[in-house]
């Protein structure tokens, strides 16, 4: 099976993106993304295992996540009720265990990628509350006195919006990456996936104007790749006339999403 990550047709990597993926890997460590909102955080698991052919298990983190609720959880109101009610087996703890998502990319047979989603959206206790888990790759059921040890090592993406400082011991034991906003040659790349056949004055145009908007100064959120490609998308369905982009700005809601913004870019860009 391919253990290298390369580019996909769906997900379009810089040469330093790629290089430290497949970094991590080589080395058995998390990948710690940063990155602006829009960059591809979140997408590069998603790449990472159709490119290797391995699934992905996706923990998406909250305000409200513990460490635990990754290991598992021990369902004891379901077992008191049970018990209640007279079922069969209630006195098996077993099967009052729920494993996480830690814990099911642990139990696979096969190696999978697993997506810690945001992980700075927790509290500050939170990532240190994992190095064991993620250094051992094993944790312990206290109710069962089982080990749950990890079948295959998986492929550990960690992705963060920097809302919260990391610890740096946790911090130590990453990879560590941040996605650059990309320039317009990696730009027109990433368009292209998603529309090959994309008109190339309509690209250029869209493009300029794109650009332009995220250099303005005053803008208080900047549009992301993902609002460039819905607002060619809108532009080809409409059949809007390449020429027509700068003077009209047609649709420029799908970029400009806070209603200041959207007076600050009429000022500057027509």
């Amino acid at each position: 099976m391919e253990t290298n990550f390369n580019s996909t047709a769906d997900y379009v990597a810089s040469p330093e993106l790629l290089a430290s993926v497949n970094v991590a890997i080589a080395l058995e460590k998390p990948l710690l993304i940063k990155g602006e909102p829009g960059t591809g955080k979140t997408m590069l698991a998603q790449a990472v295992a159709n490119s290797l052919g391995k699934k992905l298990i996706i923990w998406n983190i909250k305000s409200t996540t513990k460490a635990q609720d990754g290991l598992y959880m021990y369902d004891t109101i379901q077992r008191l009720y049970d018990g209640q009610f007279g079922e069969e087996g209630v006195d098996d703890i077993s099967r009052y265990i729920k494993l996480g998502k830690l814990g099911e990319a642990f139990e696979e047979e096969e190696q999978v990628i697993l997506l810690i989603d945001e992980i700075d959206k927790a509290d500050l206790e939170f990532p240190n509350d994992l190095l064991w888990e993620l250094d051992q790759m094993e944790f312990y059921i206290h109710e069962t006195k089982r080990t749950v040890k990890a079948k295959q090592r998986p492929i550990v993406i960690i992705t963060s919006n920097a809302e919260k400082e990391l610890p740096d011991a946790f911090l130590r034991r990453c990879i560590f990456h941040y996605i650059d906003f990309p320039d317009e040659t990696l730009m027109e790349q990433i368009v292209r996936t998603h529309y090959p056949d994309v008109e190339a004055n309509l690209l250029k145009n869209a493009m300029d104007v794109f650009y332009q908007i995220r250099s303005i100064r005053d803008i208080r959120k900047k549009p992301s790749t993902s609002e460039l490609i819905d607002w060619i998308n809108a532009l080809q369905l409409n059949g809007i006339e390449p020429e027509r982009i700068r003077a009209e700005l047609p649709f420029v809601g799908v970029v400009v999403k806070k209603d200041e913004d959207l007076e600050t870019v009429k000022h500057y860009v027509q």
